[in-house]
């Protein structure tokens, strides 16, 4: 009788297993009522102000059915409920998440999960797409920076014609460049460190010479934007006199540095003109009076006036 009831035992447990792990392959076989699911913007900022403000939550239903889409946080707790009870035909179904939970709160940095609920199926299904809040901006680090003496002269002559600035951030992100308070690049890479460039150029034409104020500032892929950290100021220029008036005598000869990375310069004293270096030494007029000095290099142009006297 022993012998009965032990073998009787065995084969009820292997007849249990045999159909438990054919509901399981069972199971397998039946096809989920929601596939194709995707999230955009995986990792995002609710406060960024820009477009990756909100995540887009998309799924399909193999049939129609009363939807409750909600988002849990990771230890499985319900901290929005986006749609609760609608219904949905069969097909496409999305909605977008702002980031906050039911009270209009921003939801604490973290990772979170799309939970949806089908009341005709009685079924609930997580979606298998992480959606990760990030509300804290990268840290900025400026290393180093170009043209040496701080002037940019962007006229095409290959000389001092390139901004360079060094950076390291703490997380991957794409860097701002503003120069006099407007963006002028932005890194195509999401490198921890590199160079921003810029060559004094708006539109293909150099801009009007002067001082710029540069600064760098980083926005992470969620899209958080750091504070924009101060780089120095660059000056741009072209051609420039060291003096605005000059005051010699009628008939002798004067000389004056030109500031430019030209190799060569064109000067016009009144009716007189020609060329010359850096540096040039002219002759004044020989009727004292008022006259104008222009020295030219490229497009560019610098003026002075030139006070001439009595001669000795």
């Amino acid at each position: 009788m022993a012998r009965l009831v032990s073998t009787l035992l065995v084969l009820g447990l292997l007849g249990g297993t045999a159909a438990a792990f054919a509901v399981t392959e069972h199971l397998k076989l039946v096809r989920s009522p929601i596939f194709r699911t995707q999230v955009d913007n995986k990792v995002f900022s609710p406060v960024c102000r820009c477009s990756t403000e909100k995540a887009r939550i998309h799924f399909r239903l193999r049939q129609a059915d009363r939807v409750t889409l909600s988002i849990e946080s990771s230890d499985g707790k319900i901290v929005r409920t986006l749609v609760a009870g609608h219904f949905v035909r069969r097909g496409g179904f999305g909605r977008y998440w702002d980031g906050r939970d039911d009270s209009g709160a921003v939801a604490p940095d973290g990772v979170y999960k799309p939970r949806v609920h089908l009341a005709h199926q009685h079924r609930t299904i997580v979606l298998p797409n992480p959606i990760q809040v990030e509300t804290k901006p990268p840290h900025l680090t400026v290393l180093g920076w170009l043209p040496r003496g701080h002037v940019l002269t962007p006229d095409r002559n290959f000389r001092h014609e390139r901004l360079e600035v060094r950076y390291r951030v703490s997380e991957p992100a794409h860097v701002v460049l503003y120069v006099g308070g407007k963006q002028r690049s932005r890194s195509r890479s999401q490198q921890v460190t590199g160079i921003a460039r810029w060559f004094g150029r708006v539109n293909g034409r150099g801009v009007p010479a002067g001082p710029y104020r540069v600064t760098l500032a980083a926005r992470d892929i969620a899209g958080n934007l750091s504070p924009q950290v101060r780089v120095g100021t660059v000056f741009v220029r072209y051609v420039r006199l060291p003096h605005r008036i000059y005051r010699v005598k009628a008939g002798t000869r004067f000389g004056t540095h030109v500031l430019t990375d030209s190799p060569g310069v064109r000067w016009r004293l009144g009716p007189r003109s020609g060329t010359g270096r850096n540096h040039l030494v002219l002759r004044a007029p020989q009727n004292p009076g008022r006259y104008v000095l222009t020295v030219t290099v490229g497009d560019h142009q610098a003026h002075a006036v030139v006070v001439v006297g009595p001669g000795p």
